[in-house]
């Protein structure tokens, strides 16, 4: 391991918004030092530098029905969140990331999301980092990680930093606003309603729904659009429907969309839940937006819901409404948001200037050892 070995990535496979943040850093950092991902599949990255090797692992969360039984039922220690015994794929997965330690030798190794990761690059005295998240991350695992790890990268500002991270935490952070997400600069509210063929002239609140769990309820959105005559509510996305709801004829559902950016700019108003992407894309077209967290392990969106309401960025309620008054009152409080603080919230390069700080970070890690013997000739 030297100041300039490679850099490492591990990239929880599940959600495109860790490949997207992934595949942004490394595409930034390939011109400062060699990197390689590891991840469980290779076809949830958007594109990437042919020089970038991408390792595929088995997965580490996922049973493949080799494993063993009777340990199933075995409790967790507390300073790991899944570490079951008895999977087969979990050691050729921790196998394969240890040896690439042994002969790539890494100056870091960056862990989104895991924190036995985290733990086994300490154990193997390899440097890293870890991506940090909102979210109720106090327990012994996540503080292991956390305390282990030389940096953490935050994929949101500083101004949305949760008020109990100490300083310790935020002193070792790097702020990344919007990073892997696409902020650039939005179409006009006009042009993205010519690609759309929608009116100029009519009110629109899009809704935007979840792919996490079930999708968004329908019968809230009924409640909201039978409140609005004079307005047209479209939802993009997985939507839920139950039976004792009655749609109105101004709600109109459009299902999974493949340019969310130009529906979002075509917007008047937005409603949607708070996963990382779909927050910095609002933010960053600055829309009067009410913000209704899903279920998330650990609260994440919970708590990234209480920050932008503290914020003044977002009208946030921690249920869908149930009548038409609770949707009056959080259209009253979107309509006070202040759109050019929302765009204000998003870094202009967030790739670029985190891809400097690994850089340096590593340099300065291994400052002093660049003339020391190889592994190859100790051995």
């Amino acid at each position: 391991m030297s100041a300039t070995g490679p850099i490492g990535y591990f990239v929880h496979h599940q959600g495109r918004g860790h490949a997207e943040r992934a595949a942004a850093l490394a595409n930034a950092l390939i011109d400062l030092r060699n990197v390689t991902l590891f991840c469980a599949r290779d076809d949830i990255f958007p594109a990437l530098d042919e020089r970038i090797e991408l390792h595929l692992i088995p997965s580490l969360f996922e049973p493949t029905g080799r494993e063993a039984p009777a340990m199933a039922a075995l409790p967790m220690p507390g300073i790991v969140h899944c570490a079951p015994l008895g999977w087969p794929s979990i050691t050729q997965g921790f196998a394969s990331i240890a040896q690439w330690f042994v002969e790539a030798e890494p100056a870091l190794f960056v862990t989104d999301v895991s924190a036995e990761l985290g733990q086994l690059a300490r154990l193997c005295s390899v440097p890293h980092v870890a991506v940090l998240q909102h979210g109720e991350r106090g327990d012994a695992g996540h503080m292991a990680a956390y305390d282990s790890a030389v940096g953490l990268l935050a994929p949101y500002a500083e101004q949305l930093e949760q008020q109990e991270r100490t300083a310790g935490m935020r002193g070792k952070t790097h702020y990344a606003s919007g990073i892997g997400v696409d902020c650039a600069e939005f179409p006009t509210r006009e042009e993205a309603r010519r690609r759309l063929a929608l009116n100029d002239a009519e009110e629109i609140v899009l809704v935007i729904a979840g792919g996490g769990g079930e999708g968004t309820p329908s019968a809230p959105l009924t409640l909201g659009a039978r409140n609005e005559p004079d307005a047209r509510w479209i939802t993009i996305g997985q939507v839920r429907s139950e039976w004792h709801e009655t749609p109105p004829g101004n709600l109109e559902h459009r299902g999974w969309v493949d340019n969310p950016r130009d529906w979002i700019a075509a917007a008047d108003r937005i409603v949607s839940s708070c996963g990382n992407t779909t927050v910095h894309m609002i933010l960053a077209a600055g829309k009067p937006w009410v913000v209704i967290p899903e279920w998330r392990y650990f609260d994440e969106q919970f708590c990234k819901a209480e920050v932008l309401d503290r914020e003044g960025l977002a009208a946030v309620s921690r249920h869908w409404p149930s009548h038409a008054g609770a949707w009056d009152r959080l259209w009253h409080a979107a309509g006070l948001i202040d759109i050019d603080r929302q765009r204000a919230v998003i870094a202009a390069e967030p790739a670029k200037a985190a891809a400097q700080w690994l850089d340096r970070l590593s340099s300065q890690l291994w400052r002093g050892t660049e003339q020391r013997p190889t592994l190859e000739a100790v051995a």
